[in-house]
């Protein structure tokens, strides 16, 4: 099948590669023409496991492309996927403009009929407001077509997207016309070969089961942090308390790991993008609300508890070492990462950061250019030297099993105190840590 991609962000770059990949012939359009050069070349401007090798084979096989040219994305494409940017407005709605400009690009290009495909993330009623654009530029040029749009949200977790897409649990298609539900089930045949994983509702609803997914796993991780915070106060070991109540299976054990808070492209955005479409109905949604405060008090907690430790006067001056600067592992980003509030805190204080992480340190360099009070190391133990203390802000696997004599003999201090509860408390004891984590003893 014949498909374009416009948009090759993250959502974007990923789908495009993934549909290439099962045979499809696919455009992707950006209007960045240094970035669409890099993609020709096969250069990936992202980490992310196993997408670099897919986008090099879909350019070695001819089924994957890149352009700037969006009458030739609009030209190509049986299916046109809409993948742009919704960043947050400072009202916490998301920003549609770049949606609604492809939205206008494809009805002043389009000559006959296509399926319009809504992969941005947007709130309820973005399709019906896609499609009306597309109706009006047409109408404009004098030509009498229907123009269906679905709304198809992605659910790709960042450091496993390939897989997510090539392996769904889940694939949403939200549309009234069975003709086009059946041709999006043709699209998506090579991944639902196993059983089927495809649910078909209405597009506000699809709409909306987006933004319900990341908020009900946002919600599970706030109160696990917020029952962090009580069990600190309570004596209680918050790990005894996750293995207890995880092992009922109506809470699992997904997303109620303590630590120092969510961030990414997707929880944060997409909590306050709700949040404000509740307000927007006049819909009192306290518990949402509540959901993004936790998370926000979160990210400030290692700032507390170095504080607390070393004491205002000798964070003044002090050295910390860092380890993680990206939201999660297995990816470069560092949107609204714990680490960025940690590191502005402390340099707010007065205080200097040594950081490492094995895939962020570029983008750090990107976000905070040359500073004196930052240093990135080249080894993690090299970050450690001559700091006050280590504090741990994403759970690389790098970091799990490290050489704590080495880490011990480069801290002026030996504190480590863990974000991600990494460690056993016992166990660094007997190392001669003051080891201090998140909701434990």
């Amino acid at each position: 099948m014949r498909v374009t991609v416009i948009g090759t962000g993250y959502v974007g770059l990923v789908t495009g590669a993934c549909l290439a990949q099962v045979g499809n012939r696919v455009l992707c359009i950006d209007v960045d023409a240094q970035k669409v050069a890099r993609l020709q070349q096969g250069q990936v401007p992202i980490h992310e496991p196993d997408l670099p090798e897919i986008v090099a084979e879909g350019l070695r096989g001819g089924r994957l492309g890149f352009s700037t040219d969006i009458a030739a994305g609009v030209a190509h494409g049986e299916f046109i996927f809409i993948a742009v940017g919704t960043p947050p407005e400072e009202d916490g709605s998301a920003d549609l403009r770049h949606v609604l400009a492809v939205a206008d690009a494809i009805g002043q290009h389009l000559e006959d009929e296509r399926i319009v495909i809504n992969k941005s993330t947007v709130p309820v009623g973005t399709a019906a407001r896609v499609r009306e654009r597309i109706q009006a530029r047409l109408r404009e040029r004098g030509l009498d077509l229907s123009i269906p749009v679905v709304s198809n949200p992605e659910f790709l977790k960042e450091g496993a997207a390939v897989a997510d897409f090539m392996k769904p649990d889940r694939i949403i298609v939200g549309t009234d016309d069975a003709a086009v539900a059946e041709r999006m089930r043709s699209l998506y045949a090579p991944f639902n070969r196993n059983h089927n994983r495809l649910i078909l509702m209405d597009a506000p609803s699809a709409e909306l089961t987006k933004y319900a997914a990341n908020v009900m796993l946002a919600t599970k991780i706030s109160l696990m942090n917020e029952l962090a915070g009580l069990a600190e106060r309570l004596g209680a070991d918050i790990e005894a308390v996750r293995i207890g109540i995880g092992a009922d299976p109506r809470i699992g054990y997904e997303f109620i790991y303590p630590g120092c808070g969510y961030g990414g492209s997707c929880f944060p955005k997409d909590v306050r993008a709700l949040e404000h479409t509740a307000r927007s109905v006049g819909f009192p949604a306290p518990l949402i609300s509540a959901v993004e405060a936790v998370n926000n008090r979160q990210k400030g907690i290692l700032e507390q508890k170095l504080a607390a430790l070393l004491g205002e006067e000798t964070l003044a001056g002090a050295r910390i070492a860092l380890w993680g600067l990206a939201f999660k592992p297995n990816t470069d980003d560092m949107r609204e990462a714990p680490s960025r509030t940690l590191m502005e805190g402390l340099w707010a204080r007065g205080a200097q950061v040594r950081a490492y992480d094995p895939a962020a340190m570029d983008e750090a360099r990107r976000l905070y250019g040359e500073r004196a009070d930052l240093t990135l190391c080249e080894d993690p133990y090299a970050a450690c030297d001559d700091a006050e203390a280590l504090v741990i802000c994403t759970e690389w696997q790098i970091f799990r099993s490290p050489d704590f004599a080495d880490i011990r003999r480069r801290l002026r201090r030996p504190i480590i105190i863990d974000g991600r509860n990494l460690y056993d408390p016992a166990s660094l004891r007997r190392e001669g840590f003051s080891y201090h984590a998140i909701g434990r003893p």
